[in-house]
């Protein structure tokens, strides 16, 4: 945006380690962040000292990412730029969070909904929902997909696999990711490749899963992965890539998969659908997975055309410049007139 000679400002936590005023062209707007003092209830502060910061500057715009932590201020959402509400995922579906929890969650939603100017949503059936529940029309602009390096076998060296003799899953440690439907199907299906659980453990389901899988020699628990080239020559080489992700939008994990040019197998439900369509395999239950894994074989030349496929699709309908354009667009058709007397 600052390339295309818009002026641009991100609020930032005071928390962040970067202290600068500016970044390639981006003015930062240091605001207090408590998080480290009161936990959760800080973002909410956090946001809160955002909003009265934005009150008092002359934005066109306001696009606020997400709406968990904001929606509660809505009377204080500044009146003179066009409130754009990025709608994120269903948070209030995760599991991890406790029920009232999550009726809170559906409740900012609602608020987010009926008092933002403008909705975006960066999947179809998150759309389709806020038209459903919310009876309000959100803009589809998609997550984006980033460009992936050239893939590198030295580095599957670490983990002691081989090209193409591995299936791979990479997700955070939670119930709604479906990992040990993924787990146990592998393990049903014949063959002995391994599969890599790429992910944090230290969460109550990543405890378990290790605890319960972890001596199984075909399950490996790596842990966290944070090198984008490891985890991308990682997906390059598997023989198949599980995506277990059951709620949110244009999941990011997915694009980059999709990037990398790896088969899919992804979780069954219409988040997914809406990004692979017809180009991946589906997976309700554990059943699934160990019938497509017993007939491989069979499946081998459809896997290699759905995985072009995909990478095709990760580098144009998710580039980063198209999801540049479309909110370039959306901000020029919202934006209100100056009008100088």
């Amino acid at each position: 945006m600052v390339g295309r000679g818009h002026q641009v400002w991100v609020y930032q936590s005071s928390r962040h380690p970067f202290a600068g005023e500016c970044w390639k062209g981006v003015r930062l707007l240091r605001q207090p962040d408590p998080e480290g003092r009161l936990g959760t209830f800080g973002q909410f502060i956090y946001d809160f000292f955002c909003l009265l910061d934005a009150r008092r500057r002359g934005f066109d715009i306001l696009l606020q990412l997400g709406y968990t932590s904001n929606a509660i201020w809505f009377m204080a959402w500044p009146s003179g730029p066009v409130n754009i509400i990025h709608m994120d995922g269903l948070e209030w579906k995760r599991t991890k969070y406790s029920l009232p929890v999550r009726y809170f969650l559906r409740w900012m939603e609602r608020l987010a909904a009926h008092q933002g100017d403008v909705l975006v949503a960066d999947s179809k059936a998150i759309s389709s929902h806020l038209e459903r529940a919310c009876r309000r029309f959100a803009e589809y602009i998609p997550y984006g997909a980033p460009a992936v390096p050239a893939r590198d076998e030295k580095a599957l060296a670490r983990f002691e696999v081989d090209p193409g003799q591995y299936y791979l899953a990479i997700a955070r440690m939670v119930p709604e990711n479906n990992l040990e439907p993924v787990i146990e199907g592998v393990l049903d299906g014949e063959g002995l490749l391994p599969i890599l659980v790429v992910g944090d453990t230290d969460t109550r389901n990543g405890r378990y899963l290790e605890n319960r899988y972890g001596g199984n020699g075909r399950v490996r628990f790596p842990g966290g992965i944070f090198e984008p080239d490891v985890v991308n020559s990682l997906r390059s080489f598997a023989r198949l890539y599980f995506h277990g992700h059951s709620v949110g939008g244009t999941n990011p994990s997915l694009l980059e998969a999709m990037a990398c040019g790896v088969p899919i197998c992804a979780h069954d439900n219409v988040f997914n659908r809406s990004v692979l369509e017809e180009q991946a395999f589906y997976f309700k239950a554990s059943g699934d997975i160990s019938r497509l894994l017993a007939g491989w074989p069979y499946h081998q030349e459809r896997a290699k055309a759905w995985a072009e496929h995909n990478r095709q699709k990760a580098k144009t309908e998710y580039s980063w410049q198209r999801v540049a354009d479309s909110y370039e667009a959306l901000f020029l058709k919202h934006a209100k007139p100056k009008i100088s007397i």
